[in-house]
């Protein structure tokens, strides 16, 4: 519902009784005295006596269209709905077109409630006036296309089964902003607690949400709030809002912290660009852990608050932040964006969309060329009159978590969560798990993690494992072959290659990425270079790994190494040895080109006399068919 300011409307309305521009419907003067009394209340917003005194002037005088006129704007705008518009309905019986806009505050008021076949009908008497407010127009239409959507998705409701997550999360104080990890394990919410906002979290155990306990760690505080949290698919990152912090930039700020084993680390202001003067919030980011999407009021949007994304740079900056545009983002508030780990289905909250009223939930898919789509209002009752503000959902896509104070819960807004009906699911996954330690102590790692998409070279999941388990947890699309590389200072990458079938959404895949400590002697095995059969031909999919290799030796600028090629035994010794020296040679021609320094490297065909697996299976002349690098020297 629409807003006004209050200072500016008393101002006007004390001017016109001391001036006496206006005359006074009421001819009573005990009516027009408590009338005028009403402006020193008004005028240091003192609503509740200023409100009082107007009854008495209406007692006196059951046809002061003004005093009624007056009474309807205080109760509008202190959101006392119904004694609005039952003072708006007096002055409308009272005198038709007394004040024109009274039919948009009465359809306004109406939708706010559900009703909307006579919001409808005051709708349509606002617009029938030529000299209407021109001001209240644009809403007027967003109203009467709401109540047009309204009436058709009453008619086609959606399944919903909403179920309260219990005792064990909801408490008598409201919870609210859920979000999940990817795997449905962990969620984490805001708790407003004696006007104090913090997080807390709860584990999925056994089936069963655990009691929740505030986050450990430094994020909450007593003195600010935090709120409106979005936790990394993979549980090691959370993207939040802190308000009116000492050290913030604007009223609110987005603010991320990390995983340091069991614990979160102190909050760090993402700065600008991201963060400005005027108000950020409400963050979430892609799977690659680059491009982040948040809501701000910024200058050159659509909207007061619209939805934009920024991409990290290699250098650690953001880019400038870019407007959505107008296929997500309207002339009013676009907010509280979620990515789904496809990376493809967004869903978000929007009061310019045609909906049920208020805010409702929408999604977005995204097409091939990186473009958003048209929305579509997830439907009712999922959506409903009232404010429909955020949607999260699991990795699978199959349940929806979101706040609600409408059902019956335990207090307050609580958390509830639901089954997605098929036609707003985003698009299938699937998961990978792994453990990062070294090879030889066993010690758990935290490494960065890259998951990147075989064909395209797109990185699909960017992240570090937990310091304190070793712990990766990537949520990958089907039907695609990937690259994994795991990576950290003074240790050796550990490459890996897989294949997720387009139809295999149950299997998790898990793996073990043990790090070898840099030393003279040490190898890799390069998964990710690929050759044409019995041919020195790269596949060009293999620069993937080839460019790790040259990032690896321009890191570690001691390490001499030497690139080894190997066969199977199958084709004879002369030509698997000469096979494997041509090999080895073209990597060592396409390193040597982007990193000419010929003295740290060399190359070596070793044909089929160093096999690491059984030659009697396919699988073990697979594994045989290699590429290495070995630690040669270190200067």
């Amino acid at each position: 519902m629409q807003r006004f300011c209050l200072v500016l409307l008393f101002c006007l309305y004390s001017t016109l009784s001391v001036f006496g521009q206006v005359k006074l419907s009421s001819q009573s003067k005990k009516a027009i005295e408590y009338y005028n009394k009403s402006d020193e209340y008004l005028s240091v917003k003192n609503y509740k006596e200023g409100s009082a005194i107007l009854e008495k002037a209406v007692k006196e005088d059951p046809n002061f269209i003004d005093a009624f006129q007056r009474l309807g704007d205080i109760y509008r705008i202190t959101k006392d709905t119904a004694n609005a518009k039952k003072n708006y309905q007096r002055v409308i019986l009272l005198n038709p077109d007394f004040q024109k806009q009274d039919y948009f505050f009465l359809g306004d008021i109406e939708i706010s409630n559900g009703n909307y076949i006579s919001a409808r009908q005051y709708l349509e008497k606002f617009m029938s006036y030529e000299d209407k407010a021109q001001k209240y127009i644009p809403d007027a239409k967003r109203l009467l296309a709401d109540c047009k959507f309204a009436d058709t998705a009453l008619k086609t409701p959606v399944a919903f089964n909403p179920k309260n997550l219990g005792d064990k999360i909801n408490t008598s104080a409201d919870e609210y902003f859920p979000t999940i990890t990817a795997d449905g394990a962990t969620l984490i919410f805001t708790r407003r607690t004696v006007n104090n906002e913090d997080f807390y979290f709860s584990n999925l155990v056994d089936g069963k949400w655990s009691l929740t306990t505030p986050l450990k760690g430094n994020i909450n505080t007593p003195n600010c709030n935090e709120g409106a949290c979005n936790v990394y698919a993979d549980g090691q990152l959370l993207l939040f809002t802190i308000c009116n912090s000492p050290n913030g930039l604007g009223r609110c700020d987005i603010y991320f912290a990390k995983l340091e084993g069991s614990k979160w680390s102190k909050p760090f202001n993402l700065g600008p660009p991201i963060n400005t003067t005027n108000w950020e919030s409400q963050a979430c980011l892609a799977p690659n852990g680059r491009t982040l999407y948040f809501v701000s009021e910024r200058k050159g949007g659509l909207g007061k608050n619209d939805i934009w994304k920024a991409e990290l740079q290699d250098d650690g900056s953001w880019t400038a932040p870019e407007n959505l545009g107008p296929n997500i983002n309207t002339p009013f508030n676009d907010e509280s964006p979620f990515l789904h780990a496809d990376d493809q289905t967004l869903y978000f909250s929007s009061e310019g969309w045609p909906g049920m009223g208020a805010h409702d939930i929408f999604i977005s898919r995204k097409d091939n060329a990186g473009n958003w789509g048209k929305p579509q209002n997830i439907g009712y009752p999922i959506n409903t009159f009232r404010e429909e503000i955020s949607l999260v959902t699991d990795g699978s896509g199959n349940k929806g978590y979101f706040s609600s104070n409408t059902l019956s819960g335990h207090g307050g807004y609580d958390l509830y969560n639901f089954d997605l009906p098929e036609s707003i699911k985003p698009a299938k996954l699937t998961f990978v798990k792994g453990i990062v330690f070294d090879k030889n102590d066993k010690l758990k790692l935290d490494a960065r993690v890259e998951v990147i998409n075989l064909k395209t070279g797109t990185s699909i999941y960017k992240s570090l494992s937990n310091a304190e388990t070793g712990n990766f947890f990537a949520s990958l699309p089907l039907g695609n072959e990937y690259v994994l590389n795991v990576s950290k200072k003074g240790y050796l990458f550990y490459s890996d290659h897989f294949t997720i079938p387009g139809n295999d959404t149950s299997r998790v895949f898990t793996i073990e990425a043990p790090l070898s400590p840099i030393a003279v002697g040490e190898k890799v095995v390069l998964k990710n270079i690929f050759f044409e059969t019995n041919s020195f031909q790269l596949n060009p999919s293999s620069k993937i790994e080839l460019n790790k290799l040259i990032d690896f030796m321009k890191s570690n600028p001691t390490v001499n190494i030497e690139i080894s090629g190997h066969t199977d035994n199958i084709g004879g010794i002369q030509p698997n040895q000469l096979l494997s020296e041509n090999r080895a040679k073209t990597v060592y021609g396409y390193i040597i080109k982007a990193f000419p320094y010929p003295n740290r490297l060399s190359y070596k065909g070793y044909g089929e006399t160093q096999p690491i697996d059984n030659n009697g299976t396919e699988k073990g002349r697979a594994n045989n068919r290699r590429t290495e690098f070995k630690v040669t020297k270190i200067e």
